[in-house]
Formats: structure tokens, sequence, C-alpha cells
């Protein structure tokens, strides 16, 4: 089944197997109301340790055990209800759920706001000494140490409560937006090259970007940010009030800049960041160069914006139905052995997935878990090449998450955001591997080398790419700037302009892009794609080696959750993030593929 038709169908439309099952997490409206009503009375015992948790290892123990219980239980009742509302975002019900929920975070946070000022009390040699005295309370040394690493940027126990109060406050900005983009905005109809008038949405303009036909790309792409553009203002308002919040926090925290107060919070010096747009500038040049190639094999005049993600190659892909799908992404992940293929057939067979689009339901893909629960995964698939990639890279996600909850216990197993993307882009580089092998003709191999140029393009250099703009615009801020629309159209503008280059028309419409990215709201992330696809091709080139300890330093780095640093992890199993190295070598075999390609033609 695939939703390729005029108009999305409604959810109560899409067949019970393709939909997730959500009763493992919470069997129903009723049984969340109640659970919720109760872990909001539970939450004065929390209240009750504080002045406790500095006078002994016992009443230390036993408040982070409670704090972790109660944590599971918000988890396992927000994840219900934003997958709930992420199946139709008009759903008001499940809209005032997942309300509900957050809410139960915020005044759960507000009562343990003085946890962090009351534990740095506590000196080293104090917590040593406890660590000896009660055993269980090492499970907590990893949590306990970077707490105290961060004393310089935490506050009094009364300014952190006052912090946590603003924390239901501080969404506003992403829910407007969130609302705006998935439940409010409604795009036109354009002519699908076949005299038929098919309506966009966010699931299928990519689907429309890579049409053979020139005009309906165009109309596409026209059509989608005309409509952006509409709302410029309200949309600038949203994402300056975004930027306003974070550099709140940042001055309050005493850090120097919202970048360094969001890489603290795991450790990373922001010369990761910095020397990742470094590096990537570096090899802009390879970026050109495949730019030129796509101009020649489309034999257009110009290259314009909505010419990127055709493919450029005259291969006719099958439609590929998502049982197929399923097939495919198991035998490219072959490597990863025996026992990831189980899990990933336990997710495949027991409703993990929620597959295709229908009305109102939340854009994009998403992989998502609680302790003690399978995760999930959120599509909208299309049955194209690219949506078996997103399979393959958000059940990366999600088997990430399977192999650290076996290993890890709940404070330990929340993996940090910097290693997040690094488990799903392997995934990736191992099928396009795959794929490549096993091409029976010219044609299909470059068609696939062109997807991987573009899988490049599209998180190497692209996500470097606002990475660099959310870098700018905060920057620009924290200078006391206005970011207007005005603004921040020029600014992603002229970044098109340097990293497409000269033989790229850069549209005027393309300036309002930024204004479609629901990651800038939360800040600083998208660089890790970037990093992650980096580190991500050094642990596959590994495996695919045959290098020996490979596989097993991949595991290991899949066991490890957030029970060390994040670098110090993939340190310790064979990828140096500190250095230029991951993403020089990642870049190289960019260079190389396309010189492949170039070859061809």
């Amino acid at each position: 089944m695939l939703t390729n038709t005029n108009s999305n169908p409604k959810r109560s439309e899409i067949s019970r197997e393709n939909t997730w099952d959500l009763t493992p997490l919470c069997a129903d409206e009723t049984t969340f109301s109640e659970a919720l009503s109760l872990a909001e009375s539970n939450i004065e015992k929390l209240a009750a340790f504080r002045g406790k948790i500095s006078r002994s290892a016992a009443d230390l123990q036993a408040y982070l055990e409670e704090k972790d219980a109660q944590l599971l239980v918000a988890d396992r009742l927000y994840s219900y209800a934003f997958q709930y509302s992420d199946e139709d975002t008009a759903n008001t019900a499940a809209q005032a759920m997942k309300s509900r929920a957050l809410s139960l975070y915020t005044a759960l946070f507000s009562a343990i706001a003085w946890e962090s000022p009351e534990i740095l009390t506590l000196t080293p040699e104090i917590l040593e000494n406890w660590f000896a005295e009660e055993p269980k309370l090492e499970n907590y040394r990893h949590f306990l140490d970077d707490t105290l690493r961060q004393k310089t940027h935490t506050l009094s126990a009364g300014e952190e409560e006052l912090l946590s109060l603003s924390a239901d406050m501080s969404y506003g900005p992403q829910t407007i937006f969130n609302m705006f983009n998935n439940a409010d905005l409604r795009f036109p109809s354009i002519d699908n090259g076949s005299g038929e008038q098919i309506e966009i949405t966010h699931g299928r303009f990519i689907s429309l970007m890579e049409s053979r036909n020139r005009q309906v790309r165009k109309d596409a792409f026209m059509a989608l940010y005309h409509t952006y553009s509409a709302y410029k203002n309200t949309l600038a308002a949203a994402y300056s009030a975004n930027v306003k919040k974070e550099l709140f926090y940042t001055r309050a925290r005493k850090y120097t800049s919202t970048l360094e107060a969001h890489l603290d919070s795991y450790h990373i010096p922001t010369s990761v960041y910095t020397r990742l747009i470094d590096t990537v500038h570096h090899f802009l040049p390879s970026m050109y160069r495949y730019v030129a190639l796509r101009k020649k094999l489309l034999g257009v005049e110009e290259l314009h914006m909505y010419d990127v993600y055709t493919p450029i190659i005259e291969y006719h892909s099958p439609e590929i139905p998502f049982e197929e799908a399923k097939n495919i992404v198991l035998k490219g992940l072959a490597p990863l052995g025996e026992d990831y293929l189980a899990l990933l057939r336990k997710g495949f067979n027991n409703r993990w997935i929620d597959i295709y689009e229908n009305q109102g339901k939340r854009s994009g893909a998403y992989s998502t878990c609680v302790y003690g629960i399978h995760p999930y995964v959120l599509l909208n698939y299309q049955g194209n090449l690219d949506n078996v990639f997103t399979l393959a890279h958000e059940m990366g996600h999600s088997l990430h998450s399977c192999y650290t909850n076996a290993s890890q216990t709940y404070v330990n197993s929340n993996y940090n955001i910097f290693v997040a993307e690094i488990a799903s882009t392997c995934n990736e580089y191992l099928l396009i591997s795959y794929l490549l092998k096993k091409a029976e003709t010219q044609e299909e191999k470059a068609y696939l080398l062109n997807h991987l140029m573009d899988q490049f393009k599209g998180t190497l250099f692209r996500q470097t790419m606002f990475a660099e703009f959310e870098k700018i615009t905060h920057e620009k801020e924290a200078a006391g700037e206005a970011l207007t629309c005005d603004t921040l159209c020029e600014i992603y503008k002229n970044l098109n302009k340097l990293y497409f280059g000269p033989d790229m028309v850069i549209d005027e419409e393309i300036a309002m892009e930024w204004a479609r990215i629901p990651h800038f709201y939360t800040p600083f992330y998208v660089y890790q794609y970037a990093t992650g696809m980096s580190a991500a091709i050094a642990f596959g080139k590994r495996i695919l080696s045959g290098e020996p300890g490979a596989l097993d330093d991949y595991k290991r780095f899949l066991r490890g959750g957030c029970s060390m640093d994040c670098i110090d992890l993939l340190k310790s199993c064979g990828v140096d993030m500190t250095t230029t190295e991951p993403t020089t070598s990642a870049l190289k075999v960019f260079d190389s593929y396309l010189g492949e390609l170039e070859k061809m033609f």
C-alpha cells in the first residue's frame, strides 16, 4: 500500500497491521489519565528528599532510585501521548494529553530543581567514600561525576527552581511552529505531469522533487516555498523567539555562547563543531564538481535548486513495496551479524513501525524508545529507494536503543545526541555498499552512486550548512542584531551560494528554506548528522573490510549508552572525533565515488 493517490487517506482508513501498537506504552486514554494523576501525586515523594541527599550514601541512593522510577513513568506517558498525537496532529484530545504529559515533566523537574545544587555541596572525596559504602551507588557514578563537572553553570537551588518553572513556557516557539507546520499549513495541488492534480504534502514533496519531469519539480518547488513565504514574518518571529529563549538560558547559566551551552551538556568541545565546518569548507571544491556533473548529466543550460533531488541517471527503479523494502534492509545489514538481524525481524513483524502517511500525520520519520519497552518508528513510506534508506536509518536508531537498553541501567541507557546518528547512518552506508556490489548493470550502479552522492550532499554538506546557519544566527542575536525575515533569508541564500558553487542558480525561493526545518527549534543538533556520518563511515569501512575486532568494537559502541562521555566512548571503540580524521576520511570516500561516477560519463 502506498499513499500516492490524489489525497491522503484518513487515519481510520489505514490497515491495523500497517500501524504501530502503542498498548505496551499505555492501554488507552483512560489508563493514561489515571496513570498521569498517580504520577502527579507521587512527585511530592521527591520533594521530601530535599536537604537529605547530602547526608548519607543511603539517602542519595534512595533518592536517585525514586527519581529514576518516576522519570520512567513520565517517559512512558509522554511517549504514548506524543506518538498518539503524531498519528493525527489535528486530534485535539491527543494534543491535550501531550500537554498534560509535558506539564508532568515540568512539575517533576521543578520538584527536584534543588538536586544539582545539593549534589554540588559534596566533594569528589566524599563521593568516593560513598561509592565504597553503598555499592549500588556505583550505578550513578557517571551521572554524579558529570554533575560535579558542570558546577560552574549550576545556579542556586532557588534560581534552578525558577528556571525549571519556565520550562513549559520555553517550548512555546517550537510548539507554535510544529502546530503551524503539521496541522494548519496546507499546500496547493499541482499537475503531476499527466494532467492530474496532486496535493503537495510534506511526505510527497521530495518524491515530487525527484520527478524526471522538470516542470513538476519546478511547480512543486515554487508552490511549497511561496506558501511558506506567505507567512514569512510569522515564521521569522517564531524562529527569532526560539533563538532569544536559548540566549536567555545561555546567559542565565553563564556560558559564553549558546553553542557552548548546548555542546557542554555532553562534554563536547566547541572545536568539534567549528572544525567540522572548516573541514567541509576545505572539500567544497568536490561539492562543486558534483554540481557540475549534475548539470552536465541533466543536460540543462542552467541548474536550479529544484534540480537538486532528481536522479541524474536514466534508470527506472521499480516501485518498492514495503515488504520488499524490509528484505532489502535485512540483506544489506547482514554484515552486522545474526543477532542484529534477529532484532530487525522482531521489529518488522511486531508492529514497531507506523508505515504510511495519513491526513494530519506528523511529517518526516523518527525512532523513539522508552526504557524497558521496544522502540517505535514513524515513517511516511512512499515506496522509493530513499524511503528504503529511511527505514534502514530509523531501524538503526531503534536497534541502537535495543542494544543499549539490554546492557545498561535506566540512568545510563539514554545515549547522547552526539552519538545518536551513528548507528542509523552506519546502516545506510552498509546498505548502499551492498546495493552497489549487487548492481547488475552500469546504469544501476551509476544510479546508486548518484544516490550515495546525494546522501553525502544531504548529510555531510547540507547538515553542515544548516549548522553554519545556526551558528551565524545565534551569534547575531547574541550581538544584538535583529533576526528579521530579510536577515534570515539573506544569510540562508548566501550559504547556498557558498555550498553549491558557481554552477548552481540560487533561486530566490530557496532563501525561505530555513522556515521549514523543524530541527532548527532544537539548536545545534543537526551538526551531529554530519559528525555521525563521519563516525559511521569509519565504523562501516572497518566492518566491511573484515578488520579483526571491528564488529566487536561497533557492538561495544551500541551497548555503551551514556555510561561514559560520548567522545571517550568513541575513542575507546577506535573513532576519535576530536580530530579531523573521521570527517576528512568520509569526504575522501565522497571524492573517490564522485571520481568513479565522473569516469562513467
